[in-house]
């Protein structure tokens, strides 16, 4: 398996696993909207960057990542937006090995963490969450704008 960042060849596969992405956690996503995601991944001045997962020619997962300020800890971190793996390809150590990127690119970075959030019923991801971060006593808030 191989992991990298996505070329432009890429767009159909990433795109379908993003929209899936966007099913499994019930959100409404256009094309538009994976557009303009897709183009932020290739723009070298947009904070969002993407890691893929390819094997035997074909994407099987993606993780959307970017820096984030520490104040208090005068550092700077990482922050794992999305994670996605093709569904058949669950259980063969994508998200392991797409999380292991992100945080290859954060250790090479000089990053003193990386962070993500996910929902409290994803229960498949969090077995695998649990085994290599640890899982923080933190609440998190969303302020509508």
């Amino acid at each position: 398996m191989q992991i990298r960042k996505p070329e432009p060849a890429d767009f159909a596969a990433w795109s379908a696993l993003y929209e899936g992405y966007a099913g499994f956690y019930g959100v409404t996503q256009t094309e538009e909207m994976r557009a303009r995601v897709w183009s932020w991944v290739h723009d070298p001045g947009h904070e969002v960057e993407a890691l893929v997962a390819e094997q035997a020619g074909q994407v099987l997962g993606l993780a959307h990542f970017r820096a984030f300020a520490r104040p208090l800890s005068a550092s700077t971190g990482g922050f794992l937006d999305d994670l996605f793996v093709d569904p058949g390809a669950r259980g063969s150590g994508v998200a392991a090995a797409l999380i292991a990127g992100v945080e290859a690119e954060g250790r090479r970075r000089g990053w003193t963490v990386i962070r993500w959030i996910t929902a409290e019923t994803n229960y498949r991801a969090r077995g695998l969450y649990d085994q290599v971060s640890t899982r923080t006593p933190w609440v998190t808030y969303d302020l509508k704008l």
